[in-house]
């Protein structure tokens, strides 16, 4: 039974307490009820949705005169998108479990920017310093066209800007809303950050086989963990897509041989996911009370 007097109501989400000098604190984010077990079946659940879709597009795309063995940019660039919307579909639906959801709950919230920046560059220089001292030990050497080849992006110009637009937007997008948004956050539950981290991390990697040569799925992983870390101490997404869309972006344009194009890119595709969170947020948030 806790010693604390009775007459002290706990504080509430969302609501900003006065401090005794009349300066008022910022308002405490919003803590997600989520069974961890939700974290796993989410997963299950959205990667059954994608195989289901793949399937399915695989079939009518082989109706209208497709090569099953050789599939079209088309077909290859659909599954993907499907299986990122199944993603966070999942996400969603399994959140919805535990009460109405908001999107503070998955980190779609503001956040202060120095440190924000702070924690993405302290990220991507370990992120970064771990795949190359990886690199040296295994002695490997990546594929960087692997991906973009395997979506057809040799195919066109149409092709290419399509790829680039999955990879570098929808991507950053669904990955961190289902793997930080909601995976991390429902884990978090259950042993707190650090296993949490780890295990996201490892899944993280793990879902990139077959985009990704398996001696690079675990500097994936990292780069998963430290995102969950970026997530943690920020308390925002926003940094966490911010990262993703910059290190995808670079990866893209370093397969392409680009120069100037990578921040031309990397500037487009942080804009267009600005946007999508603005709509997202308008869209979801719920609207205010009237009195009638």
């Amino acid at each position: 039974m806790s010693s604390a007097p009775s007459s002290i109501p706990p504080p509430a989400f969302g609501v900003a307490p006065e401090r005794p000098d009349g300066v008022e604190r910022p308002p405490a984010p919003e803590r997600p009820r989520w069974k961890p077990w939700t974290a796993w079946v989410a997963l299950m659940a959205g990667l059954a949705g994608a195989l289901m879709g793949a399937l399915l597009i695989g079939v009518v795309a082989a109706l209208a005169g497709a090569s099953i063995n050789n599939p079209t940019p088309a077909v290859n660039i659909t599954a993907t998108l499907v299986q990122d919307i199944c993603l966070v579909g999942a996400a969603v639906l399994f959140a919805s479990l535990a009460g109405p959801s908001s999107p503070r709950q998955f980190g779609l919230r503001r956040t202060r920017f120095w440190p924000a920046l702070g924690w993405m560059l302290l990220a991507f220089v370990a992120f970064y310093f771990v795949t190359v001292v990886f690199v040296a030990i295994v002695g490997a050497s990546p594929d960087d066209q692997k991906l973009t080849r395997d979506l057809g992006v040799d195919r066109g110009p149409v092709a290419l800007l399509a790829v680039a637009f999955l990879v570098s937007v929808v991507a950053p997008v669904a990955e961190e809303f289902f793997f930080r948004g909601f995976f991390f956050s429902a884990l978090r539950n259950w042993k707190g950050m650090w296993p949490a981290a780890v295990i996201t991390g490892l899944v993280f990697g793990g879902i990139h086989v077959g985009s990704a040569e398996a001696a690079f799925l675990l500097p994936l992983a990292f780069f998963g963990f430290v995102l969950c870390l970026v997530y943690a101490r920020t308390r925002s997404l926003y940094p966490c897509m911010a990262l993703h869309c910059a290190n995808n972006s670079l990866a893209f344009g370093v397969s392409q041989h680009w120069d100037w194009q990578i921040p031309v890119l990397f500037a487009g595709s942080i804009t267009v996911i600005g946007l999508v969170a603005l709509v997202v947020r308008a869209a979801w948030s719920p609207a205010p009370a009237t009195v009638g």
